[in-house]
């Protein structure tokens, strides 16, 4: 049976409901990681994603920050909520789900914004950042590291000279500074992590996830920057079939300032 796992940081899954309703009733992924979710565990929606078919739900969350939450409408275990950094901070949630038979272990993280100075010796929130990305060169080491595993989520951190509107007016911006960068680039090849959405849409395409709610048309100047992203072990390349980065999804009624990226298996 084919898999459908979708990530989205959704900026409140409270407010933002409808949003997520539609998103479930249009697109009917089969996984859903959410971050950014906003509230504490005992009042997360879940009665409504249960309502919509998605029974199986694990979350990590905390009252007015931070929060990462994964629903599935197939059978889903929770592994491990790690606390990265030991600021007890909620980032990550791990489950496991099945493609065709074989368990798929799924990390779901909200990686710090780092704060707006690039320097971590004056911005503890950038220290904290780059600290954060030093620890998840260890995540392969949770669970059987035999399973086949993906890693999700809003990464905050665009990668490539295309991910970003300008990558010469961005060398100095957090989110595209060549330590930043070099700290993601190194999470992927430590874990031997694929980059499912540029294996699908090439690396010459400029493609962005994330547009800010400061500019008053984020359509028109598009200065966007790709934040959002789905990796896989390199065992699950072959049964990727398709990728999507939903656009459209921000010039809904409220939006997150991020849009859904979907990948498609079997």
């Amino acid at each position: 049976m084919p898999l459908k796992v979708a990530t989205w940081n959704i900026n409140s899954v409270r407010l933002r409901l409808p949003l997520v309703r539609r998103f479930l009733e249009e697109y009917q992924p089969d996984v859903l990681c959410l971050q950014e979710t906003k509230c504490p565990d005992d009042q997360f929606p879940s009665a409504a994603f249960r309502k919509l078919g998605y029974e199986h739900i694990a979350m990590n969350g905390q009252k007015g920050y931070h929060g990462v939450a994964t629903v599935s409408r197939r059978p889903m275990t929770l592994v491990e909520k790690r606390d990265f950094c030991s600021k007890a901070d909620c980032r990550h949630v791990s489950t496991a789900v099945a493609l065709n038979g074989q368990r798929i272990l799924l990390h779901n993280f909200y990686v710090p914004a780092g704060g707006d100075e690039p320097d971590p010796e004056v911005n503890p929130k950038f220290r904290h950042k780059l600290d954060f990305l030093k620890e998840m060169h260890d995540v392969r080491s949770v669970g059987d590291v035999k399973d086949a595993s993906l890693l999700v989520g809003d990464l905050n951190v665009a990668p490539l000279a295309t991910d970003v509107w300008s990558h010469k007016q961005l060398l100095n911006v957090v989110s595209h500074t060549p330590v930043e960068t070099d700290g993601l680039e190194g999470v992927r090849g430590k874990g031997g992590w694929v980059d499912l959405v540029r294996q699908h849409i090439p690396p010459e395409e400029k493609l962005f996830s994330w547009w800010s709610y400061r500019a008053k048309d984020w359509n028109i100047p598009d200065r966007g920057r790709r934040l959002d992203h789905i990796w896989s072990s390199d065992d699950l390349v072959p049964a990727l079939s398709r990728v999507e980065v939903l656009r459209e999804a921000r010039g809904w009624e409220r939006p997150s300032d991020h849009v859904p990226v979907i990948a498609e298996f079997g």
